[in-house]
């Protein structure tokens, strides 16, 4: 397992990102720094509220931090050159949560995935950037022919890998999944995963794989890093982290996740496969 900085796509620095509620100052990112390691899928757990989707809004660039950097290959995310938000949106990409809010119901499943092609100018003809949408589509286990349809006439699953096709568009270098798998079922959670784990590997990419699910958590990721409160209490290899946490938070979390559920969520994946 690469752990050099030197290696890291990702190099987060002393953020902080506070928000006023009433009277009362929340910190939900408190001093965080890490890397992400080229190639490697990080996987962030914690409780609600521990601050995990604003740290990811936070390191795509969705969000400004109240102070702290993030650099992704050298390049600092929230103040780049014209030239390097170009860059910047073509290769850091995102899927959230709710596959049924981000997708524009009146737009067809072509309009959807031709619109990051649109917008970057990659296509001079039609055809190929039908091609290309039809490409996308295989790519993620979907029908082709389906492409003229709209997000309503889909399940949650297969909008969920729309979103994830639409990520997929521009090749991107590295995504961000925020509890992409938390809102289907558990049978359907065990073949995005599949999918995500098999897009990786073909595309090369570098994941942060974000959930409140260590059970999820455990089947994806290189490696963990538990937020609570703000903060990073651990990071750790996958393995070390399941079997011999270092932090008494995680130990308390990863109690509270019966061994059943790690064997059940197994089961689902391999059935899946």
């Amino acid at each position: 397992m690469l752990s050099t900085t030197s290696c890291s796509i990702i190099a987060i620095h002393n953020l902080f990102k506070t928000f006023q509620l009433k009277s009362k100052s929340i910190c939900a990112v408190c001093d965080v720094t890490l890397d992400v390691i080229r190639g490697e899928t990080l996987g962030i757990v914690g409780e609600s509220g521990s601050g995990k989707s604003t740290l990811a809004r936070i390191m795509v660039g969705l969000l400004k931090p109240d102070s702290g950097l993030v650099e992704f290959e050298g390049i600092d995310v929230h103040n780049p050159s014209k030239s390097e938000r170009m860059y910047l949106t073509q290769n850091i990409q995102m899927v959230f949560q709710n596959p049924y809010a981000s997708l524009n119901p009146r737009m067809s499943i072509m309009d959807v995935l031709a619109e990051p092609f649109v917008i970057h100018k990659k296509f001079n003809s039609k055809q190929a950037l039908k091609s290309r949408v039809y490409e996308l589509l295989e790519e993620v286990g979907l029908n082709p022919q389906w492409a003229n349809r709209y997000p309503h006439e889909f399940s949650g699953g297969q909008r969920q890998r729309i979103a994830i096709a639409r990520a997929l568009a521009l090749k991107p270098k590295f995504l961000v999944c925020d509890e992409a798998v938390s809102a289907l079922d558990v049978s359907v959670q065990a073949q995005i995963i599949l999918l995500l784990k098999r897009i990786q590997k073909e595309y090369g990419l570098t994941m942060v794989f974000i959930s409140h699910d260590l059970s999820v958590v455990r089947l994806i990721s290189d490696r963990v890093g538990v937020l609570y409160k703000g903060e990073l209490l651990e990071l750790n290899r996958s393995s070390d982290m399941y079997c011999n946490p270092q932090n008494h938070y995680t130990k308390t979390l990863l109690n509270a996740v019966l061994p059943a559920d790690v064997s059940i969520a197994k089961s689902k994946l391999e059935a899946s496969a």
